[in-house]
């Protein structure tokens, strides 16, 4: 059993992008930017694209200092645990950045067993502006198809959960597509609905994931 997580907005309520605008006074151009593409107005590359590019010239040390500030919701430390003793594969597929899931699991003392994310490239210890990584121009289907073969299971037994237009894909292929607290445009593809971490542990006691 696979269980796929999306992280901003879904295991973090912290949204990393404007976390690292405040460092440079663009978080609400953030905010609006990623707005639209969670309501699936733009494509969720270009909005990645135009975010970071607001970055530009930020310190990577005020870069290090929005990293941690990302933590995970309350309960979702848990819900990753009894998982994991439960011998399911857990990953976390984010087109947000590498650095903060890291730091958010690493203060909860939690690890998963994939992170697929993307990355800020630093010059001469400043953000460039730029943005690297899997989960730009790919979607999070390709993703999960990769985990799927690398761990050896079917498709049927995957979970995938999420939030955003971004997490579509990914819900629309999984065996079971559980929506937390999703966008108006994102709740008719999910098979169910959850609001807390803790109605999404009880999920999956029902649902024989634990």
């Amino acid at each position: 059993m696979i269980v796929a997580f999306d992280f901003d907005g879904t295991l973090s309520d912290s949204e990393m992008t404007v976390l690292l605008g405040e460092r440079n006074g663009t978080a609400d151009d953030m905010a609006e930017i990623t707005e639209r593409a969670m309501n699936d107005e733009i494509a969720y590359a270009e909005s990645l694209r135009q975010r970071c590019a607001l970055l530009e010239g930020l310190p990577d040390e005020e870069a290090a200092a929005a990293f941690d500030q990302v933590a995970l919701r309350p309960g979702a430390a848990d819900v990753i645990e009894s998982l994991r003793e439960a011998g399911v594969y857990v990953c976390i597929l984010t087109g947000g950045f590498e650095r903060g899931v890291a730091r958010a699991l690493e203060k909860e003392g939690v690890e998963v067993d994939a992170i697929v994310a993307n990355r800020l490239p630093v010059e001469g210890d400043e953000l460039t502006g730029a943005v690297e990584g899997p989960l730009i121009e790919g979607t999070k289907d390709d993703a999960l198809e990769v985990v799927t073969a690398v761990v050896g299971e079917d498709r049927e037994d995957t979970v995938a959960v999420g939030d955003g237009a971004n997490d579509l894909p990914m819900l629309e292929v999984a065996g079971l597509a559980v929506g937390f607290d999703p966008k108006p445009a994102v709740a008719p593809s999910c098979d169910t609905i959850v609001e807390s971490m803790e109605a999404l542990g009880e999920l999956f006691e029902e649902e024989g994931v634990l």
